[in-house]
């Protein structure tokens, strides 16, 4: 039983083998091969398009947030469309009233922050 058991996993394993080796033999051969002389611009902050400061207690903009957040928002109602419209066939009229739904309450959001002044970058 244990070799019926290896013989049908065993192309599994080799192929974790496998991977695993060639992903550690790409990071090592990149790090022996590559350029080792950062200058002060690749060096230099890119993330937040400013400076470091020397204290992290300073003051930030509340809009960065924002705009992150509703980034997140919509990249998950996408990520909830995507499977609701391949399988919209299946699940019938409680599916599509559902979804109408969620989409009138993020609607209902978007608005609200809109109305809010959130959008709005003075």
């Amino acid at each position: 039983m244990l070799f019926n058991f290896l013989s049908e996993y065993l192309s599994i394993v080799f192929f974790l083998f496998i991977a695993f080796a060639l992903s550690i033999g790409f990071v090592l051969i990149n790090f022996a091969f590559s350029p080792k002389n950062p200058d002060p611009e690749k060096l230099s902050a890119y993330e937040c398009g400013f400076e470091a400061f020397s204290d992290s207690r300073i003051q930030f903009d509340v809009r960065f947030y924002l705009v992150a957040i509703l980034f997140i928002i919509f990249d998950l109602e996408i990520a909830f469309l995507f499977p609701w419209a391949i399988s919209l066939g299946d699940i019938g009229l409680l599916g599509f009233y559902s979804m109408l739904n969620f989409l009138f309450i993020l609607t209902v959001g978007f608005v609200y922050e809109w109305k809010k002044g959130a959008l709005e970058w003075d």
